[in-house]
C-alpha cells in the first residue's frame, strides 16, 4: 500500500509539472546564466528564479527573442550604475510591450555586482531597461514602514564573471546628450546577450 501510495504521488507530480497549464516559469532553470557581450568586453550574469520569478520570466523572455542585441548602455554613473535596455545607437527608443510586476520584497539587496530593473515612478512599470549596481545601493531597497514605506528596485541576478568590464564601463566618459545627462560619449553596445547553454 505504501508504495503504491508513493507511485500515486509521483505519478500525479509529474503530470502537474508536465501540464500545459503549469506556469512557465516552472520550466525555467533554477539558476539561468547569461552572456552579456558588449563593445567593451563580455560579463556573465546569474539570474534568481527563486526570488524574483515574474521578473526572471520577463527578462528571459526578452534575452531569447533577441531584444536586448544591438542596445546600448544609455545611462552610465560612476559610483553609482550602469544602465541599458531600451535604446539603440541614437537614442531611438525600444521598448516591449509587456511591463512586470514589482519583486523587490524578495530580500535581496541592490548590492554591488547585482542586476535590477529600472523603472519610473510607478513601482510596478519595469518593462525592458536593467542596471547593474556597481556600488552598493541600498537606498534603492524597498523600505517597510507606515508612515515612509516605499517600494524598491527589483533584483534579479548578479554578475559572477566579468564584474572587471562592468566597472570599465562605469569609468567612460559621458556628458548629456539630448534628455540623457550621462550617456557615454563613445557608444557602448551590446552586442550580444543569451542564454549559456552548458549541453555537452
Amino acid at each position: 500500500m505504501k508504495n503504491a501510495l508513493i507511485l500515486t504521488i509521483c505519478f500525479c507530480t509529474g503530470i502537474l509539472l508536465s501540464s500545459p497549464y503549469a506556469s512557465a516559469a516552472d520550466k525555467i532553470l533554477p539558476h539561468p546564466q547569461i552572456e552579456v557581450v558588449t563593445s567593451e568586453g563580455t560579463f556573465k550574469l546569474e539570474l534568481v528564479t527563486k526570488e524574483a520569478p515574474k521578473t526572471v520570466e520577463h527578462f528571459l523572455r526578452l534575452v531569447d527573442s533577441g531584444f536586448y542585441d544591438g542596445l546600448i548602455f544609455h545611462r552610465v554613473i560612476a559610483g553609482f550604475m550602469v544602465q541599458s535596455g531600451g535604446y539603440t545607437p541614437g537614442f531611438k527608443l525600444r521598448e516591449d510591450d509587456q511591463s512586470v510586476s514589482n519583486e523587490s520584497g524578495n530580500s535581496l539587496t541592490n548590492a554591488r555586482g547585482t542586476i535590477a530593473m529600472a523603472r519610473t515612478n510607478d513601482p510596478h512599470s519595469a518593462n525592458s531597461q536593467f542596471f547593474v549596481n556597481v556600488v552598493d545601493n541600498e537606498r534603492l531597497d524597498p523600505q517597510k514602514s507606515s508612515v515612509s514605506g516605499r517600494w524598491g528596485y527589483t533584483v534579479f541576478g548578479y554578475v559572477f564573471e566579468g564584474m572587471e568590464v562592468v566597472d570599465k564601463i562605469a569609468a567612460v566618459q559621458t556628458s548629456p546628450q539630448g534628455e540623457h545627462q550621462n550617456a557615454p560619449v563613445i557608444p557602448i553596445v551590446i552586442k550580444k546577450m543569451a542564454q549559456i547553454s552548458y549541453d555537452e
